[in-house]
């Protein structure tokens, strides 16, 4: 199949959608605009789905000795009292497995699967489409003609300015912070405690090492914390279960606004966008990585299918994938308000119900492509 095919980015959703293409027959160019260098930090949880979506890729092999299994997932108050937990082994019986593991590592994979084959220090400067093909200037000047490309360069996508599919992301309200913790307390599960319009959550992922995640809602044009570190202990410092040991053995945090990307379409022409380009939500199901290996999985299927009508195939894709990510962003924001209820309320509910309500939020991502 001789489709000339351009992906724009080489993050995650970037190298698998390149995978997805390969192992549909098909054998895109990638390019970055960050150098080979810049390793990605902090951890990442994979649920089931993601999993069953990285085997249809071929790629669960080399995955299987990173990071940790999560078995369960277990619901704390701030205080560190059980509010519910969560059987994460029974819940994606037959799909797949959940796993924490560092970044870097899921990196390197996904780089493996696409043969290496990825131009870095590469910027789009330009796309237009001519007669149905999209041609590209890079940042050296030089210009090439594709008959697809896809933009896989994130929230704040250029390819999505570019296509004129969209403007920039919505914030959410929520400030995020990442670390791995070497050297605290043992943890086996994934751990997570409500505070007031906060989070904390911890998981191990392999190496003796543990992944936080921790949020809070702010205020819309309120400046990130100077000190993220800082922050996180003044945040968290009243925090039981293993939070102050953590908080302790904490060294460096990463921050970040959340937002999401809410578009009426996905592509014009010769050009579609994968990911958080096309659907970023907060990322509080952890369905980020999921959404994009889904989204690699189903665009081979479709352009293998019709290869020779790619406006049929990018319709096609759009009509299987979007259900599932405007499923996502309403479960997202469901889960984010029960997050903000006043924990006078919110508790004494999630101890009666939360179990149920938070497992139905999954389920629907447990049912095939």
């Amino acid at each position: 199949m001789n489709l000339r095919i351009l992906v724009v980015g080489a993050g995650i959703a970037g190298l698998a959608a390149a995978r997805g293409l390969r192992v549909a027959g098909f054998r895109p160019d990638v390019v970055e605009e960050l150098p080979a260098t810049m390793a990605p930090g902090a951890g990442i949880y994979l649920p089931g789905n993601a999993s069953r979506a990285l085997r249809l890729l071929g790629l669960d092999a080399p995955l299987r000795p990173l990071g940790d299994l999560i078995f369960r997932q277990v619901f704390l108050d701030a205080a560190g009292g059980e509010l519910f937990e969560m059987d994460v082994a029974s819940l994606w019986a037959g799909v797949g497995e959940s796993r924490a593991l560092s970044r870097a590592d899921l990196q390197q994979v996904l780089v493996t699967g696409v043969g290496g084959a990825v131009r870095y220090d590469t910027v789009v400067r330009d796309l237009q489409v001519v007669d149905g093909a999209a041609k590209v200037e890079f940042g050296d000047g030089s210009i090439a003609e594709y008959d697809l490309v896809i933009g896989a360069d994130g929230r704040r996508s250029t390819i999505r300015a570019k296509a004129g599919l969209g403007g920039p992301a919505t914030p959410t309200g929520q400030i995020v912070y990442r670390s791995v913790v070497s050297g605290g307390p043992p943890v086996s599960d994934w751990v997570c405690l409500l505070g007031s319009r906060s989070a904390f959550v911890v998981m191990p992922m392999g190496g003796r090492r543990l992944y936080c995640y921790a949020d809070e809602t702010a205020e819309d044009g309120a400046p990130n914390p100077a000190d993220p570190l800082g922050r996180v202990r003044e945040l968290f410092g009243d925090f039981g279960g293993p939070v102050p040991a953590i908080l302790e053995a904490m060294e460096k945090v990463q921050v970040a606004r959340t937002d999401e990307v809410v578009l009426d379409a996905w592509s014009r022409g010769p050009v579609l966008l994968v990911g958080d380009a096309a659907h970023a939500t907060a990322p509080t199901l952890a369905q980020g990585a999921a959404m994009s290996f889904e989204d690699a999985v189903v665009l081979g299927e479709v352009l293998r299918a019709t290869p020779d009508d790619i406006p049929a195939a990018l319709r096609r894709y759009e009509e299987r994938r979007r259900p599932r990510c405007r499923q996502l962003r309403e479960h997202t924001r469901e889960r984010d308000r029960t997050r903000d209820v006043p924990p006078a309320q919110r508790d004494p509910m999630l101890r009666r119900r939360g179990q149920r309500i938070f497992s139905d939020q999954y389920r629907e991502f447990a049912e095939p492509l």
